[in-house]
């Protein structure tokens, strides 16, 4: 079979090659691998900024945003071939946790779990892959190709979970919210806003190209002003935060309010510059009784409430996040951003 691999002691060493297919075990599924998507991870991957191989290897196959078709199913397993699927990313550590053991992998407090495509497991980027039935989510059939939105998806249906779970310590009835990112993870948390029914205010840069149509199409306002000018305006009761950049979340945490609920679900850049003026965040945070939140990976619940909230999405406009789709023998070319870009997708069957 053909995978995408990537030598994590030599930063860009990136190859398509040929490898063994995986032997599965007795009560694994074995999936056709049809596409991986790539996000910011995969490339800090490559970059040598992130990542682990498994023991004793150099070289990692990449892809944790994945889409399959079931080859074989072991009996009993509630699946069958030709289901369309995708894998869940991280598995609790060896000895787990209290967490890990109670199915919250996510939530991990020893740092030990594992992650196909990520740290120390292979990942989804081949052309035959197995995983445990009770790691694999079927995809609604009508999504098709678009199944492969899955896993960014898992980030927000979290992330929405994470902000609901606090604000519900008191009265908490949010009617407006503020996206900051209109990357695929920031139109994706926009769209479950939408589902929930709330007034959805997205900021960005860009002016042209695919976002600010993409947002409109969702009943949502596109905003490119000032980060703290937008927040002033829009009075969000909730903040999702998906660009990771510190100068944009110091930003909208310094206009004061009270009990609104930050999620944070991006990674600033290593060795950034960090400016937070923390006397006014605290000032701001107590007396608000605001709340800030990070939030990161998903386990098997949210991968069935994306499931569940792409399958009633729109499918026209869920295309239209999918921008570019690159043949697996072409993979260095889903690595190099372009103007325009929302999601890139590497098509795993068309390899010729």
């Amino acid at each position: 079979m053909r995978a995408l691999t990537a030598n994590l002691d030599s930063p860009g060493d990136l190859l398509v090659e040929d490898l063994d297919e995986p032997a599965a075990a007795p009560d694994e599924l074995v999936v056709t691998g049809l596409a991986v998507g790539v996000c910011a991870t995969d490339r800090e991957i490559l970059a040598g900024q992130h990542g682990l191989t498994p023991p004793g290897r150099s070289r990692l196959v990449l892809g944790h945003e994945s889409l399959g078709r079931v080859r074989t199913a072991p009996p009993g397993s509630s699946f069958t071939a030709g289901d369309l699927v995708v894998g869940v990313v991280r598995r609790p550590d060896p000895e787990p946790c209290a967490a890990c053991a109670r199915g919250e992998f996510d939530m991990c407090r020893n740092d030990r779990y594992t992650e196909r495509g990520i740290k120390g497991l292979d990942g989804f980027a081949a052309q035959t892959w197995t995983i445990e039935p009770d790691f694999c989510v079927r995809v609604d059939p009508a999504l098709g190709r678009l199944g492969v939105l899955l896993e960014p998806a898992t980030v927000v249906s979290k992330a929405w979970e994470q902000v609901y779970a606090v604000g519900g310590r008191s009265w908490f009835e949010p009617a407006s919210v503020l996206v900051i990112g209109a990357g695929p993870v920031g139109l994706l948390a926009a769209l479950l806003g939408s589902q929930r029914g709330l007034d959805v205010h997205v900021l960005d840069r860009p002016g042209t190209g695919p976002k600010p149509a993409l947002v409109e199409d969702l009943g949502a306002a596109y905003h490119r002003d000032p980060v703290d000018e937008v927040v002033r305006k829009v009075r969000p009761e909730v903040i999702i935060e998906a660009t990771g950049v510190p100068a944009v979340v110091a930003a909208a945490l310094e206009v004061p309010t009270s009990y609104r609920v930050t999620c944070l679900t991006g990674l600033p850049a290593p060795g950034g510059p960090t400016p937070v003026e923390l006397a006014s965040a605290i000032h701001d945070i107590v007396l608000g009784n605001n709340v800030i939140v990070g939030s990161i990976n998903a386990n098997v619940r949210h991968y069935q409430q994306a499931a569940d909230a792409l399958a009633a999405a729109d499918q026209s406009w869920l295309g239209r996040l999918v921008t570019r789709r690159v043949p697996l023998r072409a993979a260095q070319d889903a690595f190099r951003p372009r103007e325009g870009d929302v999601k890139v997708v590497i098509d795993l069957e068309d390899d010729c």
